[in-house]
């Protein structure tokens, strides 16, 4: 299981770098200008799927990205069916792992990514959270038996840095009612 979220704008200090795509949702590989962003910014919307604009012109907008359709402007998050993401709800998962609709609970939580236990607190978030799968990834995306959760939006600091932004390895998801 890993995590995503979106970016702000505001935390990222990269050379500014034009972007083309679509001014609004539901358009595929636009070529309108929709503004000079921090590279660095730019890095993790291409990664995490979102960004939320803090400054210039779109200020308050998501910049969205996704390899099917590129860039565009949005006024939320969304998934790949179009619904907003909601923090510490949305999942994505490989449909071997839950179907889409279903809701799950992270009941075990494994161990991170290089071995170590899950800090204690961490696994509190997570085994606290209900989850519902509104997106799934493409055969073979995600990895075998993979889910990814959506943990929200860059507040104050990067989340990248933050042991929330992880992977469990071996996590026991439940299904729930």
């Amino acid at each position: 299981m890993t995590t995503y979220y979106t970016a702000s704008q505001s935390l990222y200090r990269g050379r500014a770098k034009a972007v083309r795509g679509c001014l609004r949702f539901h358009c595929s590989h636009g070529k309108d200008p929709l503004g000079s962003y921090p590279e660095d910014f730019l890095k993790v919307v291409r990664t995490e799927g979102s960004g939320h604009l803090t400054s210039g012109r779109q200020r308050g907008r998501y910049l969205n990205w996704s390899s099917s359709v590129g860039f565009w402007l949005d006024d939320t998050t969304r998934d790949s069916a179009g619904r907003p993401l909601r923090a510490w709800t949305s999942a994505a998962a490989d449909r071997s792992v839950l179907a889409r609709g279903r809701r799950f609970a992270i009941t075990g939580c494994g161990r991170e990514g290089g071995g170590r236990p899950v800090e204690a607190e961490v696994c509190r978030r997570f085994r606290e959270a209900r989850w519902t799968v509104t997106d799934l990834f493409r055969p073979g995306y995600g990895g075998e038996y993979h889910a990814d959760v959506y943990i929200g939006e860059e507040h104050g600091t990067r989340l990248a840095g933050s042991p929330l932004y992880t992977t469990l390895k071996g996590a026991t998801l439940t299904g729930v009612r």
